[in-house]
């Protein structure tokens, strides 16, 4: 089991949270017209790397922020969370 850090409430048990996906995907822009190709491109395919990676978690059963987490896939090590807007 994985003990998280939250940044606002501290370490916690990860039943306490949600995972919510590759921190480095990008929605595309709202006023720009996309193809059908683009938008299932988005929402459809995405990476499953091994390694470091950054991830966003939904603290739901605590503050209910939404956090960024540096983490291992391979190992489950977490190097760091922050705040959405920190780097």
């Amino acid at each position: 089991m994985l003990e998280i850090k939250c940044p606002y409430c501290g370490k916690r048990s990860q039943n306490e949270f949600s995972y919510g996906g590759d921190a480095s995907v990008k929605r595309p822009a709202l006023e720009k017209e996309i193809s059908d190709k683009e938008w299932d491109d988005f929402v459809y395919f995405r990476k499953n790397p091994r390694g470091k990676h950054l991830e966003l978690w939904h603290h739901v059963s605590g503050c209910r922020q939404w956090f960024k987490v540096s983490r291992d896939t391979t190992t489950h090590e977490i190097y760091k969370t922050s705040k959405i807007n920190e780097e």
